[in-house]
């Protein structure tokens, strides 16, 4: 069984960290800029998709060299391999860095709370502001569950938060529609102070919402400016 792809080292992925990453398959949001289509909806091909075994043999391999590894998705959290993949890697030395959307504060809470499986590094996207959370749920008209989904963000980020700062960062994809100046300004206000704001670039290309491929990416000097503007707000702001 296809658990989701593998990345087999990467500098960028964990801070400071030379890292395994994999991609576990399965999402509870449709971000209309996802370029992971297969992922998200579980459709992965034979050729591109790794099992459990192969992830775990790798992290076997490769143990004398790389330190890290980041489970990411998806929507990590969502899925039945996560336990089963920290508790081993662990056994075997690893640091567990896991990324989440930040709807599953109850999971996420629940794996934080177990010595066993809490990560040594915890990173949460925050896609938009929270009055655009219908934009990541195309598939729902229901007010009472988007609204459910912008508490559990604000939720997650307070658990996040807990955690110190050195073990934590959010990020944010620069995509036009979701994010401008007063969206930053919007999730600025639900960041601690000495979070570590990580922004990355909006890629046009196989978006899962194939009217995001016509939209142009904010240009460099456009995406700086926005990026100093959160610094106003988060010191730690950066652009990937």
């Amino acid at each position: 069984m296809k658990i989701g792809v593998l990345i087999k080292t990467t500098a960028v992925d964990f801070p400071s960290v030379l890292a395994a990453s994999v991609f576990l398959t399965g999402c509870n949001l449709r971000c209309p800029y996802c370029y992971n289509k297969a992922l998200v909806t579980n459709n992965l091909s034979s050729e591109e998709g790794v099992t459990f075994d192969e992830v775990i043999n790798h992290l076997e391999k490769r143990k004398n060299v790389l330190k890290g590894f980041v489970i990411s998705g998806g929507e990590a959290l969502l899925s039945p391999h996560l336990e089963p993949l920290i508790r081993e890697a662990k056994k075997l030395g690893y640091k567990i860095k896991i990324d989440t959307n930040g709807t599953l504060p109850f999971l996420l809470e629940k794996l934080i709370q177990n010595p066993e499986l809490c990560p040594d590094f915890i990173a949460m996207d925050v896609k938009t502001s929270l009055e655009k959370t219908e934009l990541l749920m195309p598939f729902c008209d229901n007010p009472e569950q988007i609204s459910k989904i912008q508490e559990s963000i604000k939720e997650s980020i307070k658990i996040i938060s807990n955690f110190p700062a050195e073990k934590r960062e959010f990020r944010t994809v620069l995509v036009p529609p979701l994010v401008n100046k007063t969206d930053i300004e919007k999730i600025a206000t639900l960041l601690p102070k000495d979070a570590s704001w990580q922004f990355a670039q909006f890629r046009n290309e196989n978006c899962l919402d194939a009217t995001y491929n016509d939209i142009s990416p904010y240009i460099e000097k456009e995406a700086l400016e926005l990026v100093e503007h959160a610094k106003t707000f988060i010191p730690a702001a950066n652009l990937r």
